[in-house]
């Protein structure tokens, strides 16, 4: 399992995860997950693939006080192995 997600990564995730048909173009990293388009359910369902597919494991009460696509990049990739 890869240990690092990208912003591709997560972009795709984020996308399957809301079931929209945002492409979520450009540069996302600093956009809020509000403007964005995502609640707290579309959170939870990204944390779930993040777990399944890369192992990291995003404790829910940490989802709730991310707010932009790049503190979630932190928060996961700035994790001791």
């Amino acid at each position: 399992m890869e240990n690092t997600v990208s912003l591709d990564d997560l972009r795709g995730i984020l996308i399957a995860c809301a079931g929209e048909d945002n492409p979520l173009d450009g540069d996302i990293s600093d956009v809020s997950f509000d403007d964005l388009g995502y609640d707290s359910l579309a959170l939870i369902e990204t944390a779930a693939v993040l777990k399944r597919d890369y192992g990291v494991v995003v404790p829910e009460d940490q989802l709730t006080v991310l707010s932009s696509p790049r503190e979630l990049l932190s928060l996961i990739n700035d994790r001791p192995a």
